[in-house]
């Protein structure tokens, strides 16, 4: 098994890079940094880091007890590392979906989307209640076929050491071709917006192909500022709140419920509620499609009302 972090020899890079992004900042975008969101993805990161040490270990155990029951030795061969790397990727994507649509997942991944701000820092800016979430149960099917569990933390490794560099307004668009397969900054800037249009789209971490493949690809339109966070923003800076916040509303929504609708503030999608007071994000959506379509039918309809003549057209 490979004593090897990708994620750890990354770190040198992580900063050096945040600081050559601050930088540029400075004489291109000066709000796209602010000094205590700043902080608080530090140290949520930081805390992320810990958080791993103390709570890792047990999906580290979930995947070698389920690999006992492997139905194939796969093997340390290279095709199984290329391969182990895409069907990782392709687990991550369902894992990152769930995280969205689910809300008990959702508590722990929106310290992610949190920040107003988006810059390399934010990419830092991770959750410390994932191992709690048991979100790692995804990735046990690649363990059940045959991968050995130290390549696949390797492979999760170079993905989120990938996913790192897409955090960033100061890249624009990557060459067509690139942009048609792989997750970029353009398309990531989708999935941290709260737009009604790019609500809930670009789930992928390495290959934007999964996005197309399920129906959940939004490009970006250069017409459309993106405003991001989360649709009720958090409001603070305070490190606890960011980290917790979503478990306290959480726990807060299933106390106040009838019993009857206690479990679905678990398991619907975020900003659901039993009596409407909320919407969703596909609400949000369908909402937002709906006054577009009142608007292009109200234009059609003056259009069709007030011809205009051509000049010169035959009577």
């Amino acid at each position: 098994m490979p004593d090897f972090s990708p994620v750890d020899y990354a770190i040198p890079a992580f900063v050096a890079l945040v600081l050559v992004e601050m930088l540029w900042a400075r004489r291109h975008r000066p709000d796209a940094y602010e000094a205590r969101d700043t902080l608080t993805s530090l140290a949520l990161g930081l805390g992320s880091t810990v958080a791993g040490v103390l709570f890792g270990g047990a999906a580290l155990m979930a995947f070698f007890a389920a690999y006992e029951y492997r139905l194939l030795d796969i093997g340390w061969a290279w095709w199984a590392w290329a391969l182990c790397f895409v069907l990782d990727d392709l687990a991550y994507y369902w894992v990152h979906r769930t995280g969205h649509r689910v809300r008990w997942f959702w508590a722990s991944h929106v310290n992610h989307h949190s920040s107003q701000h988006y810059n390399l820092s934010t990419a830092l800016r991770q959750t410390w209640t994932g191992a709690f979430t048991l979100g790692f149960a995804f990735k046990l099917p690649l363990v059940l076929l045959g991968f050995h569990p130290g390549m696949i933390a390797v492979c999760a490794g170079f993905n989120l050491v990938y996913q790192f560099w897409i955090h960033t307004e100061a890249v624009g668009r990557m060459p067509r071709w690139f942009e048609a397969v792989m997750n970029t900054p353009s398309h990531h800037r989708v999935h941290h917006a709260t737009n009604p249009r790019y609500l809930d789209r670009n789930y992928a971490g390495v290959f934007i192909v999964w996005d197309k493949l399920f129906g959940t690809f939004e490009p970006e339109h250069a017409g459309e500022p993106i405003r991001y966070g989360i649709v009720r923003q958090l409001g603070s800076f305070n490190l606890l709140w960011a980290a917790f916040h979503e478990w306290a509303a959480m726990l807060d929504d299933i106390r106040r419920a009838p019993w009857r609708h206690k479990l679905s503030y678990l398991l619907r999608a975020p900003g659901w509620s039993h009596d409407a007071s909320r919407e969703t994000s596909d609400e949000i959506r369908a909402r937002w499609r709906a006054r577009k379509e009142r608007a292009l039918s109200d234009e059609q309809k003056v259009s069709n009302e007030n011809p205009i003549a051509v000049e010169g057209e035959a009577a």
